[in-house]
């Protein structure tokens, strides 16, 4: 079948939105009538040059559509459902899978990293050559062909450009604090970084009760946004010294101190505001070949530094979750959506983006 979808070619040049061909979904996978897909700062990362991708490439990874087509074998979804894409394709049986842990999947890891399914081939081609797609997903076109693995089933009264923010941001923001640091009632937080998934960690941090949630950031409207999702306290970083700013407003140092950015020198400065026996939580995407240094007697004071992969999500538990929190008025998802862009205008989403005017662009094909 025909699709119409934004191609990727290569870093520093727009998208390309053209027509490209679909292949039929084969076993073990299924056809997403695209609804909305988010335009993430990861994406922005490709674009940049700043981490490879092969091309050409359908990017997009933040998806939720309605089921069309099902291949051989699919049992866990039918034609007309709605669904939620993930961007972790888990294989089911490898070791991180079998532990509870399908965020790591071996094979979904491989696919990502090659741009392919599963299985270690495309289904989108033009003129007969192949196109690859981002994370198993290519959520930036009318349709995709996804594995099995890759779709959450969700009630049909979600709105799905709602939805899709689950896809990506909210599910690795809000799992940030609730999944990988477990954030403790009355605890003290730092969010380094007030974009889409930072303003979802802070909100995640503000599910678990924390009691101060301190927002760090350039622009004071991505600070004022911060407050509306849960920061009790902002400190903008271009006028004053972060570090020294968070140590101020928690006596010293906070329990958990989250990185939402990707630069090696503010994952730095989360470990540093981290306190005594606190927890430092990398979340954003760095540049290939990038490094963070250390000093090693610090871990004498019992701190500790970890990354936290989609949220440590296990998709088909936690998305559901997060879908009936905002049903129940619980989840802030409508605040997060500044923009909504037709696909022939995805370039306008990605430099608003990175000029820092929205918290979240969507794609929509409704």
């Amino acid at each position: 079948m025909k699709v119409k979808a934004a191609v990727f070619y290569r870093p520093q040049q727009p998208l390309a939105v053209e027509e490209l061909d679909l292949e039929e979904p084969r076993a073990g996978e299924v056809l997403v009538r695209v609804a909305a897909c988010g335009v993430c700062h990861s994406d922005l990362h490709f674009l940049d040059g700043l981490v490879p991708l092969p091309s050409p490439c359908v990017l997009g990874h933040e998806a939720a559509g309605v089921v069309e087509r099902v291949g051989e074998g699919v049992t866990y979804v039918q034609p007309g459902d709605h669904v939620i894409l993930s961007f972790a394709p888990a294989c089911g049986r490898c070791s991180y899978c079998e532990v509870g842990r399908p965020n790591l999947c071996t094979y979904g890891g491989r696919a990502m990293a090659a741009g392919t399914m599963l299985d270690g081939t495309t289904r989108l081609s033009r003129d007969g050559q192949p196109v690859y797609h981002e994370a198993a997903v290519a959520g930036f076109a009318t349709h995709a062909v996804v594995p099995e693995a890759s779709v959450v089933k969700i009630r049909e009264d979600m709105p799905l450009d709602r939805a899709a923010l689950i896809g990506c941001g909210v599910m690795t923001g809000v799992g940030a604090a609730i999944n990988t640091a477990k954030v403790q009632p009355g605890s003290d937080v730092a969010v380094i970084g007030c974009g889409g998934v930072g303003l979802n960690v802070i909100q995640g941090a503000a599910l678990a009760g924390a009691a101060r949630i301190i927002a760090v950031d350039l622009l004071d409207h991505k600070l004022e946004l911060a407050r509306q999702f849960g920061a009790t306290d902002t400190v903008n970083a271009s006028r004053e010294e972060p570090v020294t700013a968070v140590r101020r407003l928690s006596a010293g140092g906070v329990d958990y101190a989250f990185e939402v950015i990707g630069r090696p020198e503010t994952i730095r400065q989360a470990f540093d505001m981290a306190r005594r026996g606190g927890m430092a939580i990398v979340v954003g995407l760095s540049p290939s070949g990038s490094h963070v240094s250390l000093p090693a007697n610090i871990f004498l004071m019992e701190k500790t530094i970890t990354g936290s992969a989609y949220g440590g999500a296990r998709p088909r538990v936690d998305m559901p979750r997060l879908v009936e929190l905002y049903m129940a008025g619980k989840l802030k998802l409508d605040e997060l959506i500044s923009r909504v862009y037709p696909l022939e205008r995805i370039n306008e989403a990605f430099e608003a983006l990175r000029q820092g005017e929205v918290a979240r662009s969507v794609i929509s094909f409704l």
